[in-house]
């Protein structure tokens, strides 16, 4: 796969840096792991020449790889507490999301209900030589219940509430981040962390997600 060479330049991600930075993120591992890993090898080469700019990008299938500053913001979540080793993601999708986590935190495990988007994404960690992600076809509500539990969980579709089944994957003193909320609709992205009684919930902004949808194929 061949880009323009401005596509991966210096130049051209160290503006997309800055414009996180002005957005309010400040952990410089984020931010490392943000401009080190090449976002045009997770798009379609047609779109290449947006790879680096801040925007939503289609991955086909319906479904979509997030803006950078969004992706940074989840990942900054579940860092602000101490370095998470055993992360589940929920919607592998095009798999760049997974390449943040597998730069910053030691075991990754994927789950991907769209066989199509999961195998891409395989022969994309292979390419790269990303070692420490698993992956699983299924229905994002089940999880990993037998790689369960997880000290972080991140969740890259909107269910309409909070997983239940998955949350309850987490260790004591873990977090999850997810958008929840209707389809179409503007979501509510919410921390959650697990505690002994329950949860603490805090509210880190309005965002647009696809939906969470049953099913594996």
């Amino acid at each position: 796969m061949s880009y323009g060479v401005g596509m991966r330049s210096r130049r051209v991600r160290e503006r997309l840096i800055t414009r996180l930075e002005e957005q309010g993120i400040t952990n410089l591992e984020v931010l490392d792991a943000i401009r080190t890993v090449p976002r045009h090898q997770f798009v379609d080469e047609a779109l290449a020449h947006r790879a680096y700019d801040d925007v939503v990008l289609p991955i086909g299938h319906e479904q979509t790889i997030s803006q950078p500053y969004i992706v940074a913001l989840m990942t900054e979540a579940l860092m602000r507490y101490g370095r998470p080793k055993r992360v589940l993601e929920i919607g592998t999708g095009s798999g760049y999301q997974t390449a943040i986590l597998a730069k910053m935190v030691p075991q990754v495990y994927t789950v991907e209900r769209i066989g199509a988007l999961i195998r891409r994404a395989q022969e994309r960690f292979s390419e790269m030589g990303i070692l420490n992600v698993e992956m699983k076809l299924d229905d994002g509500h089940v999880g990993w219940e037998e790689k369960a539990p997880f000290d972080a969980i991140l969740v890259t579709a909107a269910p309409s509430g909070i997983p239940v089944r998955l949350f309850n994957q987490l260790e004591i003193g873990g977090k999850m981040v997810v958008p929840v909320g209707p389809e179409k609709k503007e979501q509510q992205l919410i921390e959650l962390t697990r505690t002994s009684e329950g949860y603490e919930q805090e509210n880190l902004g309005s965002v647009l997600f696809v939906p969470m949808r049953a099913g594996a194929g």
